[in-house]
């Protein structure tokens, strides 16, 4: 099933900004393409090298100094591009064994590691096509301007490597690691929900419910939906004059054979625009940060929980992770969540789409770090601390009512664990968020 243009558009797009593929391949072959064009464009209009100091080139007309200098940075470059791959490699073992395997995709989507492989292969490219054109017969020719141009570049790959290792040494750092996660789940908010959250939001609409004229629409794909195109999806209901539930959201699984959707007079349909429908759904093997919030929160979560387990034991971790996930729900709570109907034109009911709600990502986020911190005072008033600043951010008092019975469950575990004198502190935290609550309701 070939997917629909924009669909299509979009995942290159996504992979150009968050893989090893695309961006090195881009910059390297268009350095390549210049190495080969300036020996091309000297070759042909000579005067365009006049302005090469001869104290680096004596003699324009001598292509051994050329081929020397082509060959030695072309030679030097691949066996810098070898190290800067073993640091690569070395980073994303110890980030995946040390922190989670599911943070690899935030490390596949550095622009300076990206920028770094493709100007080092770019620099080897530029020179292999620069090489050829320096030659004895039947004239000779040296492109000095471009082996200028070699040279230029080699200095800049010489900054560049030792800026890539300063990166490096940053990048692997845990809260690095989980602000960068956390930066990402926020631009995704910011562009999935683009509205601020509105209070006491009154809708008449009544949601899509099964009846009988319902068809099922199986998957043909197994994997995790990670993009639906709303639009798209809506205009085909309208055009095929049907309703359409979804029954998984961005980030579920779905095995292929398993029902997708419910048409409403699914008779309608003929087998193109079945096919029309499934191609609106973006599936992969993984999980992705283009719809999918609740991603970016396990992705920290999967930090914190490595970090409080009895066998590696720093709370200090753990902290700095329930920090990023309060900023992240915090940005989650101030924003409108997306329709969970679609209308084509207003007024009729064309999709629903389930999306994750605060509830749902409140509990993702600190849930089962609520659970295994139950013996660990600091990271729980951490815990604590965190719905107290989601709470003061908000006025919304149904998010404020949910913080403070997650509050309370956090307590109540502490207190099957702990003594009274940890958990004063504790039901101090506790007693401030309900009173911040109770005062909101006043």
């Amino acid at each position: 099933m070939s997917k629909k243009l924009p669909l299509v558009i979009r995942h290159a797009m996504y992979s150009l900004r968050g893989g090893f593929l695309i961006r090195p391949l881009t910059i390297a072959l268009a350095l390549g393409c210049a190495g080969a064009f300036l020996s091309w464009l000297e070759e042909e209009f000579p005067v365009a090298s006049t302005w090469v100091p001869t104290v680096l080139f004596p003699s324009h007309a001598d292509p051994q100094v050329a081929q020397v200098i082509l060959a030695g940075i072309a030679a030097s470059i691949m066996t810098v591009v070898s190290i800067v791959f073993a640091i690569l490699l070395m980073t994303l073992t110890l980030a995946s064994m040390q922190f989670s395997p599911r943070i690899i995709v935030s490390f596949s989507r550095d622009r300076v590691t990206q920028w770094t492989l493709g100007i080092f292969l770019g620099t080897f490219l530029y020179c292999m096509a620069a090489l050829p054109t320096a030659r004895s017969l039947p004239r000779p020719f040296a492109p000095v301007a471009t082996v200028l141009g070699a040279m230029v570049l080699a200095l800049a790959c010489v900054g560049l490597l030792l800026f890539f290792i300063h990166h490096i040494s940053q990048a692997i750092s845990v809260n690095h690691i989980v602000d960068r996660i956390a930066a990402e789940t926020e631009a995704m908010i910011d562009e999935l929900m683009p509205w601020p959250h509105r209070l006491n939001q009154l809708t008449n609409a009544e949601p899509l419910r099964p009846n009988p004229s319902e068809v099922a629409v199986s998957s043909n794909d197994s994997g995790y939906i990670r993009f639906i195109d709303t639009r798209r999806l809506a205009a085909l209901a309208k055009h095929y004059h049907v309703s359409i539930r979804v029954l998984r959201r961005v980030g579920h699984f779905v095995p292929a054979g398993i029902p997708l959707m419910m048409v409403s007079k699914g008779n309608r349909l003929t087998p193109e625009g079945t096919a029309e429908l499934l191609g609106t759904f973006d599936f992969g093997p993984t999980r992705t940060l283009q719809q999918d919030v609740e991603f970016g929160v396990l992705q920290i979560v999967d930090v914190a929980l490595k970090a409080i387990s009895p066998a590696v034991n720093d709370p200090t971790t753990a902290i700095s992770c329930i920090d990023q996930l309060s900023r992240i729900l915090i940005r989650f709570a101030s924003r409108e969540p997306p329709e969970d109907l679609l209308y084509d034109p207003p007024g009729i009911v064309r999709a629903s789409i389930g999306w994750i709600h605060f509830e749902r990502l409140l509990e993702a986020a600190f849930e089962q770090i609520r659970m295994y911190a139950k013996t660990d005072v600091a990271v729980s008033l951490r815990l604590l601390r965190a719905l107290n600043d989601i709470a003061a951010s908000t006025p919304d008092p149904e998010f404020r009512r949910i913080l403070v019975e997650h509050g309370m469950r956090t307590v109540a575990g502490c207190a099957e664990r702990l003594g009274e004198e940890e958990l004063r502190a504790l039901r101090a935290r506790q007693a401030a968020l309900e009173s911040l609550t109770a005062i909101s309701q006043a």
